[in-house]
């Protein structure tokens, strides 16, 4: 990287006067690790001269703080370094920036957390006070993240999330120069009254809440995940070395390949397979699965370690990747990239010709993979229409994977885990964010032979440390709880299916239950009422078994770029093994209950910051055919309105009680029906909808919807005409608030990973 000049320097200082500390500069030049000294040396040379010191002053307020101060954590920067503000400020310019220097005995501290300190003033680069914590104090005030509307007495925040019922009202000495439209983070201001609107002040600009670009950025943003990394992860990172070979297996001479989506940014896991030369196995097969080896890299008690658990798992988006490791590691050097050599954990499983596992053990090796294959290639070239690259690779290396494959799927069947069949949604979008088309993902054999070798590869993790009483995170998914299973058997009956009482529950049962409504036009409402009755798997030290699956010991070994709970789970096989220092530690053990719930939590807070990001980007999608007709299915229903799943898009969309027809309609929860009060119609699960698009809301990713017609059938109107709700009058707050308290349900269905 080039230093930069001092007439450069003063340039930038001069277009950016509110981005002149060392690490805006730093950050601006492209400036890291040990180059950074000589971008402070010459800074101090500017400031010699005298071209830097009058600027440096003007970002100083002349007044003090008390020794002792009440402040708030305002969050880590991107380099990692905790700052705060003080709760109590008098002075006329902005409140001073404090950095807060923890000590290991010193509890986390998180944004919003009070503390009181003991101040030290200090001539630092971007902040004027440096503060020891004496103790944590008070509770978290409660934050909004919404876009701000300007008002003569200062400002309303619409709040962007859909449970928020209620705007937040801003006084003109809160508005902190927020201007009308714009995105902001606010915070509660004052208790909280029993009447009235909350009060807020704002705390932060995010920009224009309607580019198309900033929808994941909202959800990133009202999801609390971390999407910079600290300067001193970066640096470590940037300082790794690619792993020797040194004791290392070396199996570089296999033809592993991978097998991903073709917009793969990493490759965590390569296979190979070949037909077993075992006279005592004839028909069988020997299975390779090698999974990155990201604990060659990141060890404990680093500064990536603690950010890769701090984060818990990468987080996608349909316009970008909020990664767990830096690019460094996660498109690198733990990336298997084709024709490089790159360290790996590697899985040699031995199997009949009916997929049961006979053996297997674990390695520390290292690899090449030969080609870096996607689904779509992969699954044409075993279907007879090999591509250029693909044709040399068919007699061995696909051919071989997918007997394997076949032998595999004949022990999945004898096991039964649950089959669902629910497509899922791909959101396509332009170079500018706009969203072009909505469409249901591919599904290949492809797609099911790496689930398949993967799901042995974690089997055969779990079994291995089992073995050893080496300690490690299972991935639990519990039976469906009664209550759960009982809403269930109400929606298969009411379909006309059976699901038997009085027998202890098994996946099998389940799928008989799935595979009657196959090809019915119940199937969609079958399969996604037996998803809602599932429970939410999770991390732990207890091995529960996950029931999905109908597996007895499971755990999370194949992705560990992407996971932290691999990379436990890969620091217990090196323990377990004894291949190095880098394993499991005293202090990691101790910890690991801490650590699955952290990480159980950092999971669900991703699948709600998708979920979220598809709504937004699936209503700006639709927001332009506003009064258009679509036809649904009845997905959900609630006191104050039904669900419809659209058939085109897979959205999903509210029709407020108001706009259900004439009548008044009784809420049965025990059916989960309405009941309308004059004719005695029943409006289920499962039914045949159309109706017409009300509302579509890109910032709350709302869709209001009126009803037209049920099985075929109009429904009568209020008022005998067009519904309400759509000049944006009472009515249509109402849908709004609707909405709002809709998603609290939605929530509570987020699709179960496994």
């Amino acid at each position: 990287m080039r230093m930069p000049s001092k007439d450069e320097v003063l340039e930038w200082i001069s277009q950016n006067p509110t981005l002149t500390t060392k690490r805006d500069i730093a950050k601006a030049f492209g400036i890291k690790g040990a180059a950074r000294i000589d971008l402070k040396r010459l800074l101090r040379e500017l400031e010699a001269e005298g071209h830097l010191q009058k600027r440096a002053k003007t970002y100083r307020d002349p007044e003090k703080l008390p020794p002792v101060s009440v402040l708030q954590i305002t969050g880590p920067d991107a380099n990692g370094d905790l700052f705060a503000r003080p709760l109590e400020w008098h002075g006329e310019g902005d409140a001073p920036n404090i950095l807060v220097i923890t000590r290991a005995s010193d509890p986390a501290l998180g944004q919003g957390d009070r503390i009181l300190c003991r101040l030290t003033e200090v001539e630092g680069e971007d902040h004027t006070y440096e503060a020891r914590l004496i103790r944590r104090i008070g509770t978290n005030p409660k934050r909004v993240l919404g876009v701000f509307r300007k008002t003569a007495e200062g400002g309303r925040i619409l709040p962007i999330d859909k449970g928020e019922a209620k705007d937040w009202l801003v006084l003109s000495e809160h508005v902190n120069g927020a201007k009308d439209g714009e995105l902001i983070k606010g915070e509660q201001a004052g208790p909280k009254g029993r009447m009235g609107l909350p009060r807020a002040k704002i705390v932060a600009r995010l920009g224009d809440p309607s580019a198309p670009k900033a929808v994941s950025l909202i959800a990133i943003h009202q999801h609390g995940i971390p999407d910079s990394f600290p300067d001193k992860v970066i640096a470590e990172a940037d300082a790794i070395k690619p792993a020797p070979l040194g004791a290392l297996d070396d199996l570089r001479d296999m033809p592993f390949v991978t097998i991903d989506p073709a917009d793969a940014r990493d490759h965590d896991d390569a296979c190979y397979a070949h037909a077993d030369d075992d006279p005592k196995n004839p028909g069988g097969h020997v299975l390779w699965v090698a999974i990155a080896d990201v604990a060659q890299y990141v060890r404990p008690d680093t500064a990536l370690d603690s950010e890769a658990r701090k984060r818990g798992n990468s987080s996608y988006f349909p316009d970008r990747v909020v990664p767990m490791l830096p690019d460094r590691l996660s498109g690198d050097l733990c990336s298997l990239h084709e024709g490089v050599p790159r360290a790996v954990l590697a899985l040699r499983v031995q199997i009949d010709s009916h997929g049961k596992k006979l053996d297997h053990r674990f390695c520390r090796a290292m690899i090449r993979s030969i080609a870096s294959l996607n689904y779509g290639e992969a699954q044409d070239a075993q279907d007879g229409n090999p591509n250029e690259r693909c044709a040399e690779l068919m007699d061995s290396v696909i051919t071989p994977l997918y007997a394997a494959y076949d032998a595999l799927v004949a022990a999945r069947n004898e096991r039964q885990p649950l089959a669902l069949d629910l497509p899922e949604r791909k959101i396509e979008l332009d170079d500018d964010g706009q969203v072009t088309s909505v469409n249901f993902r591919d599904r290949f054999d492809a797609h099911k032979l790496i689930e398949e070798c993967m799901v042995l590869a974690n089997v055969c993790a779990a079994e291995t440390l089992i073995a050893k009483k080496t300690p490690l995170l299972f991935r639990v998914h519990e039976e469906p709880k009664p209550e759960k299973l009982d809403a269930l058997r109400e929606t298969a009956q009411t379909a006309g299916y059976n699901l038997a009482k009085g027998q202890v529950l098994q996946t099998r049962h389940l799928n008989q239950l799935l595979d009657a409504a196959a090809g019915s036009e119940n199937a969609e409402l079958i399969n996604i009422s037996t998803l809602r009755s599932m429970t939410q798997a999770y991390y732990t030290q207890q091995n529960f078994g996950h029931f999905g699956l109908a597996l007895r010991a499971y755990a999370h070994f194949t992705s560990p770029i992407r996971r932290y709970a691999d990379l436990i789970v890969h620091r217990a096989l090196i323990s377990a093994h004894g291949w190095g220092d880098d394993g499991l530690t005293p202090a990691e053990i101790e910890s690991l209950e801490n650590t699955a719930t952290h990480i159980s939590e950092t999971e669900r807070r991703s699948m709600l910051a998708e979920r979220d990001t598809t709504d937004r980007y699936l209503a700006a999608y639709m927001s332009e055919r506003i009064g258009n007709e679509f036809s649904g299915r009845i997905s959900g229903i609630a006191r104050f309105g039904v669900f419809v799943k659209l058939d085109e898009t897979g959205a999903d969309g509210l029709i407020p009680m108001r706009e259900l027809g004439r009548e008044y309609f009784h809420y049965d929860q025990e059916t989960t029906t309405l009941v309308g009060s004059d004719t005695g119609i029943v409006i289920g699960l499962g039914q045949r909808v159309t109706t017409r698009l009300a509302e579509a809301a890109p910032v709350t990713g709302g869709i209001a919807l009126e009803l037209l017609s049920l099985d075929g059938e109009l429904v009568k109107r209020k008022g005998g005409g067009r519904g309400r709700g759509r000049s944006g009058g009472p009515a249509r707050r109402k849908a709004t608030k609707a909405k709002r308290k809709a998603d609290k349900v939605k929530r509570k269905v987020t699709r179960r990973r496994s």
